[in-house]
């Protein structure tokens, strides 16, 4: 019998108790049971990581899922700090850096905004997409399938039956994984980085 996949959600917002989706979409899922949430703010408010800690839970994880508020256009700032720790040159890429490679990654992120502003004539004045080669070019690099994004708009004018739809949305696709899934065509499928064309230690720079 095969195993259920492994979801590790790292859910990083800075201010969970006054959110609105954010809350209710990590409510509506960690009771898979095959799902675990490690809360980032919670578990690390002065910002010392516990970077053997994280490595072994995604190391045990087939997929990974950014969750966050979109804060200037980027992830929130112990996030950040915690990808630049956790994923270690020659762990998660790098020539030996393999230990990501074949997972998943999928973001899971809120705006504050309407869809609307995220358009060429909107006050960002760029579609979403343009914030997003950061994320899947961090999966990349590491060997792993960077999946489409769910990104809810809105958040502080959703109405209830809005945020109901996105929250039980969320709940499918990760009820359902890997199932909708393994169609998916992505970079690290198509032209994976080979050792030789990965990039050396940045603290070396």
């Amino acid at each position: 019998m095969t195993s259920p996949p492994r979801i590790l959600i790292l859910y990083a917002h800075p201010s969970h108790g006054t959110s609105r989706v954010n809350r209710r979409l990590r409510e509506h899922v960690q009771d898979l049971p095959n799902v675990r949430v490690h809360d980032l703010y919670e578990m690390y408010p002065d910002f010392h990581i516990d970077i053997p800690h994280e490595q072994q839970a995604l190391e045990e994880s087939d997929l990974i899922v950014l969750q966050h508020p979109v804060q200037w256009y980027s992830m929130p700032s112990l996030l950040k700090e915690w990808i630049d720790v956790v994923f270690e040159h020659g762990w998660a890429y790098g020539h030996d850096g393999h230990a990501l490679r074949g997972k998943d990654l999928m973001l899971v992120a809120t705006t504050g905004g309407a869809a609307s502003a995220y358009q060429p004539d909107g006050y960002h004045r760029r579609t979403f997409d343009a914030f997003l080669p950061p994320y899947e070019q961090t999966a990349h690099l590491c060997g792993m399938r960077w999946l489409p994004p769910l990104i809810v708009h809105g958040t502080r004018r959703a109405s209830e039956e809005e945020m109901a739809s996105q929250v039980n949305f969320y709940r499918e696709r990760l009820s359902t994984y890997p199932a909708w899934s393994m169609h998916i065509q992505t970079p690290a499928d198509r032209d994976p980085i080979g050792p030789q064309l990965q990039p050396g230690n940045p603290n070396d720079a």
